[in-house]
Formats: structure tokens, C-alpha cells, sequence
């Protein structure tokens, strides 16, 4: 290996990765955390199950939307510059979340929160990846993987145990203290941006942010409102419309916002496949799960918090795990792909779930998908951008994230719409038997149940048949939560056989074993 003669870390290496990975925490953290305190939004604020899910999908859908403009800005105007301001303005709206009057309020909050995450990810990556250099950027992009791996173990436990002791607005003042506190180790950051770029291409971040954002919109949207129904033709025709316009400005501009070139790189090409992967076999099983908890099992938000550490512990534990064996010898396709699989083998396990299910029943799929993720999460985020030249990596970084948060986005809302429609499905037939003489609809049923409230339409129903009713439902859900399952196992089966593919089957690219360290080395001894 060529010895390396640059500096491989800055000053108080330690200091600034600590500052830099306390910011990239609240991302996931912010995403993980407010699923648990659904049910306790809802009763405080008098929220329907559609409002409900915005908290979530606004956060999803604006920063996915906005991941792109975030890189492209930062690599012209200032990594750094763009990573405070993220960290911020996330803040702030953290704070007028956690005041919110009104349900619609929380929503709007949220979605300034997604923006705020998008800055935070594509520019902390970049900065990141400016500052360190060979074995040392394999080790912090490893410690990335960590911190990802704790917002998420974090969220969903501290969130159930805040909202049960201390109310659902607590989330949000943890939120607050998290971006206060990373404020203040900034001054260790070190500034950089792309010395060849000019101004800002705003028509290229225009069109492309509001055409993401329309497509995002109109797949979450499309279950409530029908996908032939105008609204969400609309929606899609003005995607259609901005995107080729994007396309049509692009091929003008001199510093486009995104080389499409990129996509060239079969290893910049398989961690974006990974990434959508991971979305539909861990993001929506997060959302999904705590609901389950509550309304069929009747764990409070609280233990069901708990419960979820099952799942995330592991998250928290393997990324360090996989940059070892990386850095061992083994293939980073065999870690990527067989990692993918466990993913799907827990999915498919978790399918053992039934009404009164305990830990013991619980424990083995969860901790199985929970491994694969953290191994997963070791290695995404460094091979996103360690095949790029270092004046694109917040392109890379941006476009990375883009994907990662609209797969995440498209996977929460088609999870929730497949698993509401499966479970009007199956109680339609017998819903009547139950509710004779009152105004349920099967449909505003099965949206109460899988946004874990079982509880509300057995009180509607007659006292004699309420136990009855209240199985009903139970079994309606799980064998709609069941079906969802399977369908995520098999999405990560498939990807992890086109993944293992595309790593093997480019000849000429850079051999994908290759450890980690030894390819972040290259650019540094080159220059």
C-alpha cells in the first residue's frame, strides 16, 4: 500500500468528529423519535389519523426534496456555513413544534425540520470528508454509521418513556438541547467548498426540489385521495413537467447541479439501491411496529418504546463492527449483500406476530433485522462518497440523501396505504356484525386501527360484543401487517441479488473488495 503523506485527520480529530457526529444525530433522531408519540399527538391535539402521519412525512418529503439543493449549495457557498445553518434552523423549528397549538402547526414545524435535515446531511458528510483523509476517513464515516445507528436505537425508546412521563411535547424539547449543544463545538469545523464552482445553479435547484416534491406528495396522497383522482394526476403531470425542465436547464449549465456521470460508479450506484433497500426493510417496519405494539398487544407508548430497542440496540452496535471486517479483507459486497439478507430473514421471521406476542417471540427477528441494518449503516454513507473526486462529494452526498429520504418517504407512505387497505379488506365482511346501527365506515376503522387505536371503534359497538369485536380487529391487522412483512422480505431479497451483481459484474471498475481505507487514500496521493 502506498504510504499516505498527507495528513490524514485534523487537529483534535477527536473533538470535531464528536461536534460533527452530534449534529448528524438529531437527522435520524428526528426521524425515529415521533412515531412512538403518534397515538399521544393525536389525543392531545384531536389530530385524525391523515394529520397525524404528516408529522412524519413532512419531515420525509422536505428533506428528500430539498437533499440535492442542500449538496449543490454547500459545494459552492461553504460546507460548514450550510451544516450551521441546517443544525440552526433545525432548532428553531424544534422549538415552535414542540409549542404548537394545533396539529397543522406541527406539521409545518416538521417540515421546516426536513429542510433542516437535509443540510445537515449532505453538508456534514461533506465536511467530513474534506477533513479526513485514508484510515481515518474509514474510521469517522464508521463512527457516522454509529450515530445513525444511536438516533435511531434512541428515538423510539426515549420518545415513548418522554411522552408517557413528561407529555409528547418533551420530544421536541430534546430536539431543542441536541442542535443547542452541537452549536456550541463548530468553531473546530473546518470550512470548504468546490474551489471550481461559480454561483449557485438556482433554476437546476428550482426545478428539481419542486418536481421531487410533487412526485413525494402525490405517492403519499394517492391512498387518501384516490391515484385517479385529479389532485393526484395533477400532481404527478406537474412532476413530469418540472423534472423535464431540470433535465432541459442542466444540459445548459457549464457547473450542472448533479453529473449524472456519477451514476457510472457501480459501487455510487449499488449503496443507492441499498439505500431504497433499507428504507422499505427497517424505516417502514419502524413507523409500523410501535402502532402494532400499542393497539394490538395494548403496550403503552412507553414500553413499546422499549420493546423497540430490540430492534435498534443492534442498529447501534454493528456499523464499527462492519468497517472491521472491511478492513479485515472481507468484500464489502459480501458484508452489503449478505447483510441485506439477514434484513429480509428477520422481516420474514417477524412474521411469526400474533395478538399477546412477548419479547421472547419478538426477540429473534428484531435483533436479526437490527444486525444486518447496523452492518448496513457502517458502510452506506463512506462508499456513497468515496468514489467521487473531493470537490463533488456534497453532490454525491446530496444525491445519496435524496434518494435515502424519498425512498423513505415513498416506503412509510405505501407501508401505511398497503397495510390500511389489507386490513379494510379483511374485517369489510364482518364489520356490520358489529357495528349494526352506528356510523363507522369500514375505512375510517381500519385507519384508527393501524394508527394503533383498537380501542376507539370497540367502544362504538355493542357492549355484549365488544370483547368479540375488539379480536376482530386484532386478527384483521395482524394478518394485514403479516402480508407487509413478506412484501418487504422480498424487496430485500431482490436487491440484495442485483446489488451482489452490480459489484461483481462491471469490468474495469475499481475492484469493489478493495478495503475502505485503501480507496479513500487514492485521491489524497494523486492530487
Amino acid at each position: 500500500m502506498t504510504a499516505v503523506t498527507t495528513r490524514e485527520a485534523p487537529p483534535r480529530a477527536g473533538l470535531t468528529l464528536f461536534a460533527l457526529c452530534l449534529a448528524v444525530f438529531i437527522v435520524p433522531y428526528g426521524l425515529s423519535s415521533p412515531p412512538v408519540a403518534l397515538p399521544a399527538i393525536g389525543r392531545d391535539l384531536d389530530a385524525g389519523v391523515v394529520p397525524l402521519q404528516w408529522v412524519v412525512n413532512s419531515y420525509n418529503v422536505m428533506a428528500a426534496s430539498c437533499m440535492m439543493a442542500a449538496g449543490s449549495i454547500a459545494d459552492r457557498i461553504g460546507r460548514k456555513r450550510v451544516f450551521a445553518f441546517g443544525v440552526a434552523l433545525y432548532g428553531v423549528s424544534s422549538l415552535i413544534g414542540a409549542l404548537a397549538p394545533h396539529v397543522v402547526v406541527l406539521d409545518v414545524a416538521r417540515g421546516v425540520s426536513g429542510v433542516a435535515a437535509a443540510c445537515i446531511m449532505t453538508a456534514g458528510v461533506s465536511v467530513m470528508a474534506n477533513m479526513y483523509e485514508g484510515a481515518a476517513r474509514t474510521k469517522a464515516f464508521a463512527f457516522v454509521g454509529v450515530t445513525i445507528g444511536a438516533g435511531l436505537a434512541l428515538g423510539p425508546t426515549t420518545s415513548g418513556l418522554l411522552s408517557s412521563a413528561l407529555g409528547w411535547r418533551s420530544v421536541f424539547w430534546i430536539h431543542v438541547v441536541i442542535t443547542a449543544l452541537s452549536l456550541a463545538g463548530f468553531r473546530l469545523v473546518q470550512e470548504s467548498k468546490d474551489p471550481d464552482a461559480n454561483s449557485v445553479d438556482w433554476p437546476g435547484t428550482v426545478t428539481f426540489t419542486v418536481g421531487l416534491f410533487l412526485f413525494t406528495l402525490g405517492v403519499i396522497e394517492g391512498p387518501q385521495w384516490g391515484w385517479a383522482s385529479p389532485q393526484v394526476l395533477g400532481l404527478f403531470l406537474g412532476c413530469v413537467v418540472f423534472l423535464a425542465a431540470f433535465v432541459a436547464v442542466e444540459r445548459r449549465q457549464r457547473m450542472p447541479m448533479f453529473d449524472l456521470s456519477l451514476f457510472r460508479e457501480p459501487r455510487f450506484l449499488a449503496v443507492n439501491l441499498l439505500a431504497t433497500a433499507v428504507s422499505f426493510g427497517f424505516v417502514g417496519l419502524m413507523v409500523l411496529l410501535p402502532s402494532y405494539l400499542v393497539g394490538v398487544n395494548g403496550q403503552s407508548d412507553g414500553t413499546a418504546g422499549l420493546t423497540m430497542l430490540l430492534l435498534t440496540v443492534p442498529v447501534l452496535l454493528f456499523p464499527l463492527v462492519a468497517g472491521r471486517l472491511v478492513q479485515a479483507g472481507v468484500g464489502m459486497r459480501v458484508v452489503l449483500s449478505s447483510s441485506l439478507m439477514l434484513v429480509a430473514a428477520g422481516c420474514a421471521w417477524l412474521t411469526v406476530v400474533h395478538p399477546g406476542i412477548g419479547l421472547l417471540g419478538l426477540a429473534g427477528p428484531l435483533i436479526v433485522v437490527g444486525t444486518g441494518i447496523g452492518l448496513i449503516y457502517g458502510l452506506m454513507d463512506g462508499a456513497a462518497v468515496s468514489t467521487v473526486p473531493p470537490a463533488k462529494v456534497g453532490m454525491a452526498s446530496g444525491m445519496f440523501n435524496t434518494i435515502r429520504l424519498a425512498s423513505e418517504a415513498v416506503a412509510v407512505a405505501g407501508m401505511v396505504a398497503a397495510l390500511v387497505s389489507l386490513v379494510q379488506s379483511r374485517i369489510g365482511d364482518g364489520l356490520s356484525r358489529f357495528t349494526a346501527g352506528t356510523a363507522l365506515r369500514t375505512r375510517e376503522v381500519a385507519d384508527s386501527v393501524t394508527s394503533g387505536d383498537v380501542d376507539g371503534p370497540v367502544r362504538q359497538a355493542a357492549a355484549g360484543l365488544r370483547a368479540e369485536f375488539a379480536d376482530f380487529l386484532r386478527t384483521g391487522y395482524t394478518e394485514g401487517f403479516r402480508i407487509v412483512l413478506w412484501c418487504a422480505a422480498a424487496i430485500c431479497v431482490v436487491s440484495a441479488v442485483v446489488l451482489h451483481r452490480i459489484l461483481t459484474d462491471r469490468p474495469g471498475d475499481a475492484d469493489p473488495d478493495t478495503k475502505e481505507g485503501e480507496r479513500t487514500e487514492a485521491p489524497a496521493t494523486a492530487g
